[in-house]
């Protein structure tokens, strides 16, 4: 017997935002998809879109293009690849927060020159969220999932970037972890 086809919720049932909603999940998941359509369907008019992404090679650039051209007007965009804590307490108050995404955050925050600590940023982070004056979604990559990485560099990286999604989710009303299009709630706190 054949099973089910799941179908996968509608943006409009993870409404309303909770203040702070985290997305995970791996490379080409869907995540931004489904963070943008969420923040859409929240009834808001504006929301904000804060983008991490630095364009450090042809590729990336392609790749922060296609981001850019999915946004209209219904996005006030702020390109902020370092200074997360400066940005989010300046946001309109009630208007929705898109982060995507922390792990590019988290990437430029080891590759300053100088280097962050990314510890000390991300306690940083997860302490301000508290006080942003409205409903934040963050975006962010599952890197721990695939092969270890064969440098310290890259296994420092999977490391700071599981303790940051540790982090944002235990602060979280929602966290939700996508794979291959589809949402599956880890933790849904109704307020």
């Amino acid at each position: 017997m054949p099973l089910p086809l799941v179908v996968p919720p509608a943006p409009a049932d993870f409404s309303p935002l909770p203040p702070l909603t985290v997305l995970v999940g791996g490379a080409r998941s869907g995540k931004s998809r489904l963070a943008e359509a969420m923040v859409r369907a929240s009834g808001a008019c504006r929301a904000t879109y804060i983008a991490t992404a630095q364009a450090w090679d042809d590729e990336m650039a392609a790749r922060i293009a296609v981001h850019r051209e999915r946004r209209d007007g219904f996005w006030r965009t702020v390109e902020e690849p370092l200074h997360l804590c400066r940005v989010l307490p300046q946001v309109q108050p009630g208007e929705p927060v898109l982060v995507d995404c922390l792990t590019l955050w988290l990437t430029n925050q080891m590759l300053a020159e100088p280097p962050r600590d990314p510890d000390f940023a991300i306690t940083d982070l997860v302490r301000l969220l508290a006080a942003v004056p409205a409903p934040v979604v963050l975006v962010s990559n599952e890197v721990g999932l695939g092969i270890v990485p064969d440098t310290p560099l890259g296994r420092c990286f999977r490391d700071h970037a599981g303790r940051l999604n540790q982090r944002v989710s235990e602060a979280a009303d929602r966290v939700i972890f996508v794979a291959a299009g589809y949402p599956v709630i880890l933790k849904n706190i109704q307020r």
